[in-house]
């Protein structure tokens, strides 16, 4: 992904690691190694009670493009040993197809198929993603920008303070990654029942980008929230992405959705931001606001009905380590994602005028 500022990812669930090359990282930006390694600590297997019972140290290894803590402006290589990984565990899924799962698709699209854990298709390969992010992240810092995502909804639990009033800070102190103290023992309340009674839950997270500067993305193919959008949709298990106000905006008048255009300081801002932090495409300056969509987490710890490759019908029995609900893991990501899109606009913008 990106243009500028790439990343290349390789590796599966169960497979002996898992890796990426980041490419277009400037020379000399000075890398805090042990903040990166904080960011992948977020979303390792195991961060939480509330999720997955595997265990992964996920202790990144850097192969390449960094000298004395200070990037090179070469390739970045690095890579994740896969440490807890359990292959023999799927082998009953060798001709089966989970139920929600990427199973069918993959070996309609290439013939084979890796079932150990869903091979590629797993949500494992998103720690190369926050790991390269977190390279991200320090890029942007260093232009004043910052981000921070938390989750705002599992089930039919919802958040609805908004982020001006909760302390954004303190969401990775509570368990479900939520802010909000109250909302989060609701949160955390239904994820046990539920994963008590082997079933699976989806949730929202929201995510802002403050201190993006005016003027990125571009106008017409590669819109700044177009590439957010598909950062996040490339996410497994997202199913929805809005902006600002999104589709809640289907129920105004133009009249109560424009944002209003004022003063602020030396600066032209707006009023109320429904918008989201951008127009046309291209970020106005404001804090960049979206929300992200899950599904609920497809393996069940109950029977499902399904067929196998010989159109036999089969029943899958309910085992194996996975999330009741994956929004609190995913964060860092929803994290990473964003910073990789506004690293790499941020790069791009730098060749858009003299």
């Amino acid at each position: 992904m990106g243009k500028i500022f790439q990343l290349v990812s390789f590796g599966e669930s169960h497979g002996r690691a898992i890796g990426g090359v980041v490419e277009g990282c400037p020379a000399g930006l000075k890398l805090d190694l042990q903040a990166v390694q904080l960011e992948l600590g977020r979303r390792r297997p195991g961060s939480t009670p509330l999720g997955t019972a595997r265990r992964e140290a996920d202790r990144v290894e850097f192969l390449s493009g960094i000298l004395d803590g200070v990037t090179l402006g070469t390739p970045i290589g690095f890579i994740i040993h896969n440490k807890d990984g359990k292959p023999g565990d799927y082998d009953h899924l060798k001709d089966t197809y989970r139920p929600g799962h990427a199973d069918l698709t993959w070996e309609q699209k290439f013939g084979i198929r890796d079932h150990r854990g869903g091979g590629r298709a797993s949500a494992r390969e998103t720690a190369v993603r926050v790991a390269a992010g977190a390279i991200a992240r320090q890029l942007l810092a260093t232009a004043g920008i910052h981000l921070q995502a938390w989750v705002s909804q599992v089930g039919e639990e919802r958040l609805v303070r908004p982020y001006t009033e909760l302390a954004l800070e303190t969401t990775y102190a509570s368990d479900v990654r939520c802010p909000d103290p109250e909302a989060a023992k609701r949160m955390t309340a239904l994820i046990e029942q539920v994963r008590g009674e082997g079933d699976t839950l989806g949730g929202r997270i929201s995510c802002v980008a403050r201190g993006v500067p005016a003027g990125l993305g571009e106008p017409v193919f590669d819109k700044l929230h177009a590439d957010l959008g598909k950062a996040m949709f490339g996410i497994n298990a997202v199913k929805g992405v809005q902006f600002g106000s999104g589709f809640d905006a289907i129920a105004l008048r133009g009249s109560q959705h424009n944002d209003a255009y004022v003063i602020k300081g030396d600066t032209i801002g707006t009023a109320t931001n429904r918008s989201g932090g951008l127009q046309g495409g291209i970020s106005n300056g404001e804090d960049i606001l979206f929300d992200v969509g899950f599904k609920p987490v497809s393996t069940l710890m109950r029977e499902q009905a399904s067929v196998d490759r010989e159109g036999n019908d089969v029943v899958l029995e309910g085992k194996g380590r996975h999330d009741p609900c994956v929004v609190p893991r995913a964060v860092p990501i929803v994290e990473a994602m964003a910073c990789l899109v506004l690293a790499d606009h941020v790069l791009r913008q730098r060749s858009a005028r003299l």
